[in-house]
């Protein structure tokens, strides 16, 4: 089994760029190079799963997938990008599913978040998608980057260097970023 980052970054970024030029030959060789990077993803999203979690690892790296090969515009920069990108396509993916099991609850729209976690970055534990969804969309509103950033910390799971490396910024930056980023969260979850 591949480990993550195992794969030349180089190559990946060409066969990125080959497949935004067009090439379907490029995506099915990037998939097995990326595959196990998505799965970490993927577990790193659902860690911490609560109870009757019905969201499985393999489940959400291929609904992330087929949201992925759906891009149809999309300019792939290089391995980072792809990342971020996939990053997107599982906040989706679980937001969704929340969606469907809130719906499917009796009282589905009522969400309880519990802002410990939130402070924490943990991405699971009596956290709702739905609720940190919401607020990460309002976040988008007043900074985008910072919205990204948690997006790849919260819903991806990614650590500071990580992260660092997928924004191009550095760790130092992330850290600042990270700490405004929860304390706007904070707030903004606390409201009724």
């Amino acid at each position: 089994m591949r480990e993550p980052h195992s794969t030349p970054v180089r190559e990946v970024t060409a066969l990125l760029q080959a497949w935004s030029e067009g090439d379907r030959a490029a995506l099915d060789r990037l998939v097995p190079l990326v595959y196990e990077e998505l799965r970490v993803l993927a577990r790193r999203a659902l860690r911490g799963g609560r109870p009757g979690q019905t969201l499985q690892t393999t489940a959400l790296v291929h609904e992330a997938y087929l949201r992925l090969v759906d891009q149809k515009r999309t300019q792939w920069q290089n391995r980072g990008h792809f990342m971020a990108i996939a990053a997107q396509a599982m906040r989706r993916v679980l937001v969704d599913h929340a969606r469907r099991r809130a719906a499917a609850k009796r009282g589905g729209g009522d969400v309880r978040v519990t802002l410990g976690d939130v402070a924490n970055g943990d991405a699971g534990k009596d956290v709702e998608v739905l609720a940190v969804d919401q607020a990460l969309r309002e976040l988008e509103k007043v900074d985008l980057q910072l919205a990204r950033l948690v997006e790849l910390r919260f819903f991806a799971g990614l650590s500071v260097a990580e992260t660092a490396e997928v924004l191009q910024v550095s760790r130092a930056t992330v850290g600042r970023e990270w700490s405004a980023a929860r304390a706007w969260l904070f707030r903004e979850l606390k409201r009724p």
